[in-house]
């Protein structure tokens, strides 16, 4: 099992329940691969997973994971959890 790191904020916005695990600020480049749609998708159906790159480096680190609003925060932040773990495996 990969190291998950903390959530720091879960904020419902529009249609998606954000769960952060990194400020966005933190980062120079954040993307939403394509590569993180299947273990995002086989945890939660229409989840996206956000990844930043840090300046100065090569490594790509999960900032967020968007979650449909029609889960609930708290089925939310365990659903990231998920994800963020099946990423680092």
């Amino acid at each position: 099992m990969g190291d998950v790191p903390d959530v720091e904020a879960v904020e419902t916005e529009d249609e998606y329940i954000h769960v952060r695990f990194r400020d966005p600020d933190e980062f120079d480049t954040i993307r939403t691969p394509d590569w993180a749609e299947n273990p995002a998708q086989d945890v939660s159906e229409g989840a996206e997973v956000r990844t930043g790159q840090e300046e100065d480096s090569d490594e790509w680190e999960v900032q967020s994971v968007l979650i449909k609003k029609s889960v609930g925060e708290d089925k939310a932040r365990d659903q990231a959890k998920e994800i963020v773990d099946k990423i680092n495996d």
